[in-house]
């Protein structure tokens, strides 16, 4: 299925852009269309198709990956990842202790048990409320939680229907002497000295946990983010 997906995915490149050439061996280097001789790889067309799936994509094909993504279990691993790009730009490797976990969290506000005290309806606190940690750290969570042997990596959003959206999680085995000796993901191992990493999603240390905290923003109005919100008591969010 997913070299399937790939191959329409490349299929719906090659529509997008008729001329193409070969560059360093890979599929695509498209001329673009605006006059300009500049040319593009093959990342910087998955990642112009993904930035607009709906019209990217056709709508029977997504329909038909979700159908078949809702009757997997909820922790699923995959063997290659949906989104190359954005799992190479998280730092995704093809190699051994690297693992991906296609995953799956509802859609919406929190949900909130009844109150069985006498209030206003609209006094209860059940309804209209939004979590300030979002579903993708709380995806991430829940992975990591599945497979307590695995650190998370980083995630990235591959899907949405009517009720979940669904995120691939890349996480590796920090035990592994593949993980171990390489020279960007052995920073992540314990058994080089660095244990600063240790569960890392759960301190909001991922890409999505950086951006929670407010981390991704920098200079004028981000004066209460650093060192960190409860060292501002909470004022910079």
């Amino acid at each position: 299925m997913v070299f399937v997906e790939i191959i329409v995915e490349i299929s719906t490149i090659s529509a997008q852009y008729r001329e193409g050439r070969l560059i360093k061996g890979s599929f695509v280097g498209q001329v673009l269309r605006s006059g300009d001789n500049m040319a593009q790889g093959l990342y910087q067309h998955v990642r112009a198709t993904w930035k607009r799936p709906k019209d990217a994509l056709p709508h029977m094909y997504r329909q038909a990956r979700m159908a078949q993504w809702r009757r997997e279990p909820v922790n699923c691993k995959i063997d290659r990842p949906t989104r190359l790009d954005a799992a190479r730009r998280m730092g995704y490797k093809a190699k051994q202790g690297v693992v991906l976990v296609r995953t799956r969290v509802r859609r919406g506000g929190l949900r909130k048990g009844k109150i069985h005290m006498k209030r206003k309806p609209s006094k209860a606190g059940i309804s209209k409320i939004t979590m300030a940690k979002n579903t993708q750290r709380i995806a991430e969570e829940r992975v990591a939680r599945h497979f307590p042997n695995l650190e998370v990596l980083n995630s990235y959003w591959v899907g949405q229907d009517g009720k979940h959206k669904y995120f691939e999680v890349i996480m590796i085995d920090t035990h592994h002497p593949a993980i171990i000796k390489d020279k960007q993901l052995g920073v992540f191992c314990s058994a080089n000295g660095n244990k600063a990493h240790k569960g890392r999603v759960y301190r909001g240390k991922t890409s999505a946990g950086k951006r929670g905290r407010g981390l991704h923003n920098k200079g004028k109005g981000a004066e209460k983010l650093r060192p960190s919100l409860k060292a501002n008591l909470n004022r910079g969010k």
